[in-house]
């Protein structure tokens, strides 16, 4: 099966998901764990993906110039 590509956007509503659910009480101690962990991970992914991004549109702007 192949790999589902990076979508920040469906990334960035996971984790406000999973901080509805933590903030309502909605999970209980057995998952929280994971969810956390789940969410680290997504801004992880997040956090390279605007690295990413950054460095693309300075590489653009500097052959304009």
């Amino acid at each position: 099966m192949a790999k589902k590509e990076f979508s920040f956007t469906d990334a960035v509503a996971d984790i406000e998901k999973i901080l509805q659910k933590i903030e309502s009480g909605a999970l209980d101690v057995d998952k929280l764990a994971n969810e956390v962990k789940k969410a680290s991970e997504l801004i992880r992914q997040c956090q390279k993906k605007l690295k990413t991004t950054e460095e693309e549109i300075n590489s653009i702007f500097r052959d304009l110039s």
